[in-house]
């Protein structure tokens, strides 16, 4: 499986976060991987573990974002744009295998897709933020 379609089940995979409680995510991955027969050993387990180092980040990958967003909570923000976010933020602070201009571009990929009209700029725009942030340090 190529790295957007995994990106992309990793994204459907966080999405279900804003759904259900965290005790019930573990099922909800299950039924998850059983919903994609193609799927290989190897691209289960990477979606896996990319997945877990995301949720260990989230405190502190929401906090970034409620930083970076002027004038938007977190709590406030769309499922889909948050959902988008957090994986593009992850990908540019803590996955060094992940260049910061893939992981925009892969984001507002993202976000053209799964979100609404105004998604892609709304999403641009945060990361932009944070990519200078990132590149002033």
């Amino acid at each position: 499986m190529k790295r957007r379609e995994l990106r992309e089940h990793i994204f459907e995979l966080l999405f279900r976060v804003e759904f259900n409680e965290r005790d019930e995510m573990p099922e909800q991955m299950r039924l998850f991987f059983e919903s994609l027969p193609e799927l290989s050993p190897e691209d289960q387990a990477y979606m896996q573990k990319k997945y877990e180092r995301i949720m260990e980040k989230l405190p502190e990958i929401d906090r970034l974002l409620g930083e970076t967003a002027e004038g938007w909570k977190v709590s406030r923000m769309g499922k889909t744009d948050l959902t988008v976010l957090r994986l593009a933020v992850y990908e540019m602070e803590f996955d060094e295998d992940v260049p910061v201009g893939v992981a925009v571009n892969e984001a507002v990929e993202l976000s053209k897709k799964f979100g609404g009209d105004g998604s892609p700029a709304f999403v641009n725009g945060i990361l932009g933020k944070i990519g200078k942030m990132e590149a002033a340090e």
